[in-house]
C-alpha cells in the first residue's frame, strides 16, 4: 500500500529535497576547500570531529561519541590521529578522573581557519551573485533552520549556551 502525503506537508517535502540538494553541493565545495589546504590532508571524518571539538571546546569524549553516533573505539582512533597531527589534545575532566575532555590546539585552530577561509572564498561568488533581498531571505531562512535543527533531540548535545562542565550538555551548533 502506498503512503499518501498530506497536502499540507508537501511544502515540507519540497524544502527537504532542496536542503538535501544544497547539502550535497556544499559537501562537494567543502571537499574542494579541504583538498586545497596545505598538508596534512584531513579526511572528512576527522574534519567533522575537529569542527565539533572546536565548537564544543572541552567536550567529553563520551559526549562526542554520542553526538556522532559512533562506536567509542572508532572515535578514540579518530582522536588519536588528530592528536598525532597536533590538532587535538586530550585533558583530564575536573569532576571525574575517568572522563576525557577534548580541545583544539593552536595548530588545529590554524588548520580549521585555513579550511574555513577557502570555504568562504568558494561560497562568496555564489552568494554575491544573488540579489540582496534573496540573500537576506536565505540568511533568515537558514537561521530558522538552524534553530529548528538545534531543537531536535538528536542534537541535544550541541545546544547553544550550555556548558558540559556545568553538568549539562554542549555549547554550539555543528557546521563542518
Amino acid at each position: 500500500m502506498t503512503e499518501r502525503v498530506r497536502p499540507a506537508s508537501e511544502p515540507v517535502h519540497a524544502a527537504i529535497r532542496q536542503v538535501q540538494s544544497i547539502v550535497e553541493l556544499l559537501d562537494i565545495l567543502w571537499e574542494q576547500a579541504r583538498s586545497q589546504t596545505p598538508p596534512p590532508y584531513i579526511p572528512a571524518s576527522q574534519l567533522r570531529v575537529m569542527c565539533m571539538v572546536d565548537r564544543e571546546d572541552g567536550i567529553r569524549m563520551r559526549d562526542l561519541t554520542q553526538v556522532l553516533g559512533a562506536a567509542p573505539p572508532s572515535v578514540s582512533r579518530l582522536i588519536d590521529r588528530l592528536q598525532a597531527m597536533g590538532f587535538v589534545e586530550r585533558g583530564a575532566c575536573p569532576g571525574s578522573r575517568r572522563e576525557v575532555l577534548l580541545s583544539i590546539t593552536p595548530a588545529g585552530h590554524n588548520q580549521l581557519a585555513r579550511i574555513r577561509e577557502l570555504r568562504d572564498r568558494l561560497l562568496y561568488q555564489a552568494l554575491a551573485d544573488m540579489p540582496s533581498p534573496q540573500r537576506i531571505a536565505l540568511t533568515e531562512g537558514l537561521a530558522s533552520l538552524q534553530h529548528a535543527l538545534l531543537s531536535q533531540p538528536a542534537l541535544h548535545l550541541v545546544q547553544e549556551g550550555v556548558r558540559p562542565e556545568e553538568g549539562q550538555r554542549g555549547t554550539a551548533a555543528y557546521s563542518a
